[in-house]
């Protein structure tokens, strides 16, 4: 076996941070690297060529010998957190929205991403789970569902990070300082990364689309705020995640039906 070359900013650490920890992947922090180890070998592999391609700031990428891909941490700290208010300032949402548009406007990555159908079945599937669990009022599903699928029609396919969390995103002042974890990049809707952004955060949508610099529709914004809530849920829930938690997922499903009272 060739042996890994240990880099020097991973020597003489103190501990091991878990930062992430499910069945299907863990993260781990080991001084200034992060040691990301994946039972799937084609979504680092994703990850290494998406941030090769992407034209705005990512992780350095140290080694990767699969399962484990090693990253340099970025500088900065994350946008916010799902649940928690922000401490960024509205030029820093502003300038995350810059950066999005970047990355959008770039050439396409050479792998697809996916179909309509597949994200209505994932859309039907969830919904069928969430109302034979009882996990939500009836009313929450089916209202959610209905605003979910205005974001169900064409769009121009653009290079997508895919999972555009406000923990992803990092700033150092008012600048992006890097967007980690892009193991789902692909071609796909540019207002499905700016609605995962937003997401519990409706108060810095106005910033993130000033940055962005073209229109853009914020009702297909809230309609992939519905549809990532609700076919989220069932994963959060079977990997030790809390969707109920205040500010996340289920409560963002409740303040769309206060949207129409």
């Amino acid at each position: 076996m060739t042996p890994v070359v240990v880099p020097a900013r991973m020597a003489d650490v103190e501990e091991v941070e878990v930062v992430v920890a499910h069945s299907e992947r863990t993260t781990l922090r080991v001084g200034d690297v992060f040691l990301k180890i994946d039972a799937d070998s084609t979504r680092t592999a994703v990850e290494v060529e998406a941030m090769a391609m992407a034209p705005i700031p990512t992780p350095e990428v140290l080694w990767r010998k699969p399962p484990v891909l090693a990253i340099a941490a970025v500088p900065g700290k994350a946008l916010g957190r799902l649940g928690e208010p922000s401490t960024a300032s509205p030029a820093a949402w502003a300038a995350a929205g810059a950066v999005i548009r970047r990355l959008h406007d770039a050439p396409l990555p050479p792998w697809p991403g996916r179909s309509l159908d597949e994200l209505a079945s994932d859309l039907d599937r969830e919904c069928e789970w969430l109302l034979a669990n009882a996990v939500l009022p009836a009313d929450v599903v089916t209202r959610n569902r209905g605003i979910a699928e205005a974001a169900l029609r064409p769009w121009k396919p653009v290079f997508i990070h895919g999972d555009l969390q406000i923990t992803h995103v990092f700033v150092d002042g008012d600048e992006i300082s890097g967007i980690i974890d892009w193991s789902e990049a692909a071609r796909g809707d540019a207002l499905f990364d700016l609605a995962t952004l937003t997401l519990g955060h409706e108060e810095h949508l106005g910033d993130v689309v000033a940055g962005y610099g073209t229109e853009a529709d914020v009702d297909v914004i809230r309609a992939w705020w519905s549809w990532r809530s609700l076919v989220a849920s069932r994963w959060l829930v079977e990997h030790g995640f809390d969707p109920s938690s205040p500010g996340c997922e289920f409560d963002v499903l409740r303040s769309r039906m206060r949207d129409t009272t």
